[in-house]
């Protein structure tokens, strides 16, 4: 399984690398959220739950976790919009692909994030991540060791909480 994953991030990664558009461009990403022709993976479907802030798409790109224990997508977030504090019992993989964004731990200081980041998260490390409050932002969530169950929607980040990230 390891050598799967190192094989889609590697082909993740090249094609990050040669895509060169008006998106790179744009540091607020307007084009991110309006213009789908510019973006390297299908934005997908807004997602319609209370466990993000605002408005959020997800495109499912590995669906067959049975056969790789892995789940893929792409998520994008409009500014200003986050998850809901969460943790997943087999883990989570992060490759920021466009935008500038949030991640943080529970306890720990939340970190900045920007295109070509990658972030690993433990299993049942409680956590949440999203845009900044000027800037969409994307990434590919790898769910890994899906066997072990799905992710575990806890309260949402406070207005508070997220507003302590503007000055930084």
């Amino acid at each position: 399984m390891k050598k799967s994953i190192i094989i889609i991030v590697v082909a993740i990664l090249s094609l990050q690398t040669g895509c060169k558009n008006k998106r790179d461009k744009v540091p607020n990403m307007e084009t991110l959220a309006n213009k789908e022709t510019n973006l390297i993976f299908p934005k997908g479907n807004e997602v319609n739950n209370d466990n993000f802030s605002g408005t959020a798409w997800h495109e499912r790109l590995v669906t067959n976790s049975d056969v790789f224990d892995v789940t893929i997508g792409n998520v994008t977030f409009e500014p200003g919009v986050r998850n809901s504090w969460h943790s997943h019992p087999g883990g989570q993989i992060l490759l920021v692909t466009a935008g500038k964004g949030w991640y943080q731990e529970r306890g720990k200081e939340a970190q900045l994030l920007q295109k070509g980041d990658v972030i690993e998260i433990p299993p049942d490390v409680e956590h949440w991540h999203g845009a900044t409050h000027d800037s969409a932002f994307e990434h590919i969530a790898i769910g890994t060791k899906t066997h072990l169950g799905a992710a575990v929607w806890l309260e949402p980040v406070t207005e508070e909480e997220y507003n302590r990230l503007i000055n930084k």
